[in-house]
């Protein structure tokens, strides 16, 4: 047989074969009575059904579309039809359609179906609670779902579609079948997922620019980002061959940009941006590619195509081609509607010159509101006009070059009408509304609006990612505006119970602050919840003790609004001390010693107008005693260890303090300078100091001592923050003919923790410094060989990388990673800046309604310490409120 023959005969077997295939269910007992080849007409005589338990068995004849009386061929397409409707309920896992009886043109036919089962529940595993919660969103599975394969496979689906957007290629999900024992006929679905790594992007590729080169539209994507290469000398090797290459050619210009792209390929690290592949985010890249080009004049740009594709496993490859166009230049700027200020004005503002390149971005920016930029509608915002719209608008394209229109639109100056606070459930109104920097009558200002969501988020009172102030009801057109300033009260209250190790002993501390205190509601008990609290005043106290030997107390008092109306605020202070060595000597021994500390300070601080509302001016009075009994010298042998030491002295201090939030900084600043006086009893007492006998040199204690403190905060990569600090002290004597006061002096290293709240043993200056011991890098005493004397100058310097894993107002948390470097000086004749210690390390933040600001850091201390061998090295340092800063 040919085979042209062959294939005609083949093709018609083989239908024949699907119709026996399709109708091989008719049959049953009564097959035998069947001729497949001659279909007959019978009459339906009836229709039972079997197989199923849960199912109406009506309704399930129904569906099949056959009835009682009807006239059928069998086989015949009515058979046929009623299974595929059977089947397209994906409610059976089998449908066989069977003739029980045949008798005198009557068939009786049974229906024999085989139910699927149902889900009952379902649970997710492999996965932590709030992606499973997503998924079960997304997923939408409801309990008596009939179990398919179009199930199993759509929840597969959905499954790895959600991973892929979050950089999961490689999510495995396997879906088991587990019989519920409590339910009939049902199961529970166990979704086992596998996420794995997230892919790494291996290459991004990009074609189809001629201009702007692919690094640059590369360092565009800020989130999408390559994996790190670090094919060092393989990228000096071709820079090299390169060279000689551009040079015998004569393409010596393009050789930096061949450099640059071997670089590129070969030898780029990646430490802050990690390399994965969110879809979110790569779509933000594209438009981030086309804003690019745009700002480089290409106008018309755009992304053609993108792919996106598997490599192998665990990286991927994205291939862009995009089309630069033609470039463009700014020509014509011209505004319309402003009346207020004058157009030149205006555009010396927008800051573009006919023939700049054109960047819509670029004008846009200086065009519009922004908070961080001067632009033409910051002049009418805050200048009252609150409705007032500018809007740049293309007006005219011609070759290369482009005119816009700045319409204006002024609208009418808004006064402040009112100030409505809401959300506050403990704070009083007049805590708030005091801070607040728009008063009713004002005319509307746009920086006093972010002014004060600063001032309110420093308070430390309320969620800083909930605190809102927003205008609102100003569409009346009476002028006027309502300022709605909603919070959301979070704990501001600090308890401390800490132990620390200093002085060879354990320092347990216990102390509570309460930061949001009202004196006022004081003999209120209806405002005991648990304490009087709203009135903004802080109240705190704290006790330290290591046993017999040692004990100190402190307690404060603050209100921060004096009288209430003006932002001044009057401060109190009580510490008190006991040193001795009771654990080792009765008091009666002629070795026992003691040094006890009674001080009392009051300050008065207030808010400066001028230079800026940023300033604040404190002055602030203080009295101490130090009561000596047989203490060891202080400085040198001349200084007696007997007697009672008086010290009175006056502070005054400028700072500036502009920062955005009081727990997480991301940008401003912090700038301070003191100077802490006491009267010159040398001079006064009008006597050379020769003819003073030791014990008394130095019983009116007196010195000069100036501080400066900065810090600055910036964003750099999103919530990445750099801070940058330094401080600064300095101790000066009057007479030259005494030495410099052995009480106040530093003492530098370790976490500084002893000496947070006020004077600590001896009248000491504990300085933080991470990576060495305890006082370790206090200067030595020549005279003694030892470091208790302390150092009269000192200077640090830190730089930290801060990135927050939680800013959840409850638990906000931040890592850092730090340099620092410092030193003290006992005088100025041994000062040095250039000679410093340095350390660096790693440490981590957390923030506790009540307990503070907690810190650990370890540090490494990389310069050996002088006659302290072991100070430096690895070490651990916890902090409280800051101490270690």
């Amino acid at each position: 047989m040919t085979f042209k023959y062959f294939f005609p005969l083949f093709l018609l077997c083989t239908l024949l074969a699907y119709r026996v295939d399709a109708q091989i269910a008719i049959g049953g007992d009564y097959d035998e009575q069947i001729n497949y080849a001659a279909p007959q007409e019978y009459t339906i005589a009836d229709i039972t059904i079997s197989g199923v338990k849960y199912l109406d068995n009506n309704s399930l004849v129904s569906i099949s579309g056959l009835k009682v009386g009807n006239t059928i061929q069998v086989p015949g397409d009515k058979i046929q039809r009623a299974i595929e409707k059977f089947w397209a309920q994906n409610l059976f896992d089998d449908v066989k359609i069977r003739a029980t009886r045949i008798q005198d043109g009557m068939i009786y036919l049974d229906i024999f179906l085989q139910e699927r089962p149902r889900m009952s529940k379902f649970m997710i595993t492999g996965v932590r609670k709030g992606q499973a919660d997503e998924l079960r969103d997304k997923i939408r599975l409801v309990s008596n779902d009939v179990v398919t394969d179009n199930l199993i496979m759509k929840t597969k689906s959905i499954i790895r579609k959600f991973y892929v957007a979050k950089g999961f290629w490689d999510v495995e999900t396997n879906i088991v079948q587990v019989p519920d024992t409590s339910r009939v006929n049902s199961v529970i679905l166990e979704i086992h997922i596998k996420k794995n790594g997230r892919v790494k992007i291996d290459k991004i590729n990009i074609t189809g620019n001629t201009v702007v080169d692919e690094s640059t539209l590369k360092a565009s994507m800020t989130k999408t980002k390559e994996r790190g290469h670090y094919r060092f000398l393989y990228a000096a090797q071709e820079s090299t061959i390169g060279l000689f290459g551009c040079f015998f050619t004569g393409q010596m210009k393009q050789y930096p940009q061949y450099v640059k792209n071997v670089v590129d390929q070969n030898a780029k690290p990646r430490i802050f941006k990690q390399s994965k592949y969110i879809e979110e985010d790569y779509q933000e890249d594209l438009r981030n590619i086309v804003n690019k080009l745009g700002a480089n004049g290409y106008r018309d740009a755009m992304v053609l195509r993108d792919s996106v594709y598997s490599v192998k496993k665990g990286m991927i490859n994205i291939d862009l081609n995009v089309h630069e166009g033609h470039k463009y230049y700014f020509r014509n700027i011209t505004f319309s509607g402003n009346t207020v200020y004058a157009s030149k004005d205006l555009l010396e503002i927008i800051g573009i010159n006919k023939g700049d390149v054109y960047d819509y971005e670029r004008l846009e920016k200086n065009t519009r509101y922004n908070p961080m930029n001067l632009a033409v509608a910051n002049l009418y915002l805050d200048n009252g006009y609150l409705v007032a719209n500018v809007e740049p608008v293309e007006v005219r394209v011609e070759n290369d070059s482009i005119d816009f229109e700045i319409r204006v639109h002024e609208g009418k100056q808004m006064r402040i009408n009112r100030n409505i606070i809401k959300g506050n459930t403990r704070t009083s109104d007049h805590v708030i509304i005091r801070e607040i920097s728009m008063r009713p009558g004002q005319l509307f200002s746009a920086n006093d609006l972010v002014r004060s969501q600063q001032a309110l988020r420093t308070m430390k009172y309320f969620n800083d990612q909930t605190l809102q102030i927003n205008p609102t009801n100003y569409y009346n057109n009476d002028g006027k505006v309502d300022m709605e300033i909603g919070v959301e009260e979070a704990s501001s209250d600090q308890f401390e119970l800490s132990a620390s190790w200093a002085y060879s002993h354990i320092i347990l501390s216990v102390g509570v602050q309460f930061n949001n205190f009202s004196l006022r509601n004081f003999w209120n008990k209806d405002a005991w919840r648990p304490i009087p609290s709203g009135d903004g005043q802080k109240l705190s106290f704290r006790v330290q003790s290591y046993g017999q030997g040692y004990f100190s107390g402190n307690l404060s008092f603050t209100e921060p609004w004096l009288g209430g109306k003006h932002p001044q605020s009057l401060s109190g202070t009580f510490f008190t001390s006991f040193y001795n060595n009771s654990q080792t000597y009765a008091k009666s021994d002629p070795s026992y010693w003691s040094y006890n500390t009674l001080s009392l300070a009051f300050m008065l601080a207030r808010r400066l107008n001028w230079p800026d509302n940023y300033f604040y001016l404190s002055q602030s009075v203080s009295f101490t005693q130090y009561s000596l009994k047989n203490y060891p010298s202080l400085t040198s042998s001349n200084i007696t260890g007997n007697g009672l030491f008086h010290n009175y002295s006056y502070t005054i201090s400028l700072d500036r303090r502009s920062l955005d939030a009081a727990l997480f900084p991301r940008s401003g600043s912090e700038i301070g300078i003191s100077l802490e006086v006491t009267p010159p009893y040398s001079f006064i007492r009008n006597k050379p100091v020769n003819e003073i006998a030791a014990e008394d040199r130095y019983r009116w204690v007196e010195f000069h001592q100036w501080r400066f403190n900065a810090a600055f905060y910036k964003q750099v990569i999103g919530n990445l923050v750099v801070m940058a600090r330094i401080k600064a002290g300095f101790i000066g004597k009057y007479n030259p003919d005494l030495e410099v006061t052995p009480f106040n002096r530093y003492f530098l290293g370790g976490d500084g923790m002893t000496g947070v709240y006020a004077m600590d043993l001896g009248g000491k200056q504990l300085i933080g410094f991470r990576g060495y011991d305890n006082e370790s890098l206090t200067p030595l005493d020549p005279t003694t060989n030892q470091r208790g004397a302390g150092g009269v100058i000192f200077n640090k310097s830190t730089l930290e990388l801060r990135y927050p894993l939680s800013l959840n107002p409850n638990s906000t948390i931040f890592g850092l990673v730090f340099l620092e470097g410092g030193d003290a000086w006992r005088d100025f004749r041994s000062y040095n800046p250039f000679q410093i210690k340095r350390s660096a390390g790693v440490g981590v933040r957390v923030f506790l309604p009540m307990f503070g600001l907690l810190g650990l850091d370890w540090g490494y201390g990389i310069d050996p310490v002088p006659g302290y061998p072991n100070a430096n090295k690895g070490q651990f340092h916890f902090s409280i409120g800051g101490s270690i800063d």
